[in-house]
């Protein structure tokens, strides 16, 4: 997913843990995010959900699966 590209969450392929952990960051199944930017070299990816900003390492953003707009 390209910087600015947004899209609804389908699945997380990590866990309950990692999906409770996501959860009280305000990303769940069926919400909308769109993604501000990332580092190369498996930097930091910073996305938005609703009114919140994230920034999440590689390997959790690696584990959402997203179906773009």
């Amino acid at each position: 997913m390209k910087s600015g590209k947004k899209g609804r969450v389908v699945e997380v392929s990590g866990g309950k843990v990692l999906e409770n952990r996501l959860m009280s960051m305000g990303v769940y199944l069926g919400k909308d995010i769109t993604k501000i930017s990332h580092f190369a070299m498996k930097g930091p990816v910073t996305i938005r959900a609703g009114r919140t900003v994230v920034a999440l390492g590689h390997s959790m953003a690696h584990k959402i699966s997203v179906e773009i707009e």
